[in-house]
């Protein structure tokens, strides 16, 4: 049987995290939505968007990539919410039977206000 082999990132919530103002949060949110649409936009990531309802808090993120772990890993630790030490990179590989999944691209949300919007 063939496999698709995808890098998947989950991003954590890093234990030693600095509070943040709404303000400091929302700024930071934003480079980090845009980060992740132009990542998106050159095809680097399939597919990618925030957790919600987890057993665990710290799961924040979970993205689909198309390129091997390394450059994925490379390119998520640019994320600016990861550079300003608010969430962690733990990149991983997804194997499943070829052709199980496809992805669609879409264009994706590049700030809080887009994401808001109807």
């Amino acid at each position: 049987m063939e496999f698709d082999r995808y890098t998947v990132i989950l991003l954590t919530l890093r234990a030693d995290a600095r509070l943040m103002t709404d303000d400091e949060a929302a700024e930071l949110q934003d480079r980090h939505l845009a980060h992740g649409a132009e990542m998106q936009d050159r095809g680097l990531v399939l597919a990618r968007g925030p957790l919600m309802g987890q057993d665990d808090e710290r799961f924040r993120g979970f993205s689909v990539w198309s390129v091997d772990a390394e450059t994925a890993r490379q390119h998520a630790e640019a994320d600016p919410a990861v550079r300003a030490g608010r969430l962690a990179v733990n990149v991983m590989t997804w194997m499943m039977p070829a052709g199980n999944l496809q992805f669609t691209k879409v264009r994706a949300p590049r700030s809080i206000a887009e994401a808001a919007a109807d």
